[in-house]
């Protein structure tokens, strides 16, 4: 007789069908897809067709579904160039490469910036590399949190920007009573000489953002002398 084909045990596969990887991807996809509020961990189970009992394997609540979420997305942040490119460029990078983790994700900013980073590794070492960074760079301790927070108040808000519509600043009807807004808005449409070469109304808005706070942090790199002192 012909060998039969050998039959599949009974039980669980060999290897596991859901993990953190797992659960992370689809939360990302869930929240940009149908907003923050969609998150829930039956919404999250049924986008993985599986059974919410399922996901308490790898996660005790939304709490580290968020968590690794926040993860995912700082692990994304560059800041390689903290460890051998002069302060300004690597801020300048940093940035750069913050905004851009963020503009794909916007329902979660409001979320993420709220969140603590306790036990959030990849997270803990972005922020730790980007704090040596500014160690090594002459910053003062006790200046560095609030100058990055200063800086992610920034990026958000400039994450929020790419996705803006062209025609935000139209004034319309009331454009007879705006004179000088809306030349200004007609102007930045019509750029001229260097800017006109793949303007983008974004990123020309948070490169000079990002010029002003870099040298106006810059500036207090130093710390300055108590008043009275000589």
């Amino acid at each position: 007789m012909p060998a039969q084909p050998a039959r599949r045990r009974a039980g669980r596969p060999p290897h596991a069908l859901l993990g953190t990887a797992q659960i992370t991807k689809a939360a990302l996809r869930l929240v940009t897809r149908d907003g923050y509020k969609a998150l829930t961990m039956s919404g999250l189970a049924k986008s993985l067709n599986v059974a919410p009992s399922a996901l308490y394997n790898h996660v005790r609540s939304k709490q580290d579904v968020l968590l690794l979420v926040e993860d995912a997305l700082m692990g994304r942040v560059d800041v390689s160039a903290f460890a051998h490119r002069p302060w300004e460029e690597a801020v300048r990078i940093w940035a750069h490469s913050y905004r851009d983790a963020f503009s794909s994700h916007l329902p979660l900013i409001p979320v993420i910036a709220l969140l603590p980073v306790t036990n959030a590794p990849q997270t803990v070492r972005m922020y730790e590399a980007v704090t040596a960074g500014f160690l090594r760079a002459g910053w003062p301790g006790e200046r560095i949190i609030d100058a990055i927070v200063a800086l992610e108040s920034f990026i958000y808000g400039s994450a929020y920007d790419v996705n803006a519509p062209a025609d935000i600043f139209a004034a319309g009807t009331l454009a007879p009573e705006a004179p000088h807004f809306t030349a200004a808005v007609e102007h930045r449409g019509r750029p001229t000489g260097a800017q006109a070469a793949g303007r983008n109304d974004a990123d020309a808005a948070f490169e000079l953002g990002l010029d002003a706070m870099v040298a106006g942090l810059a500036a207090w790199r130093t710390p300055r002398p108590a008043a009275g002192a000589h």
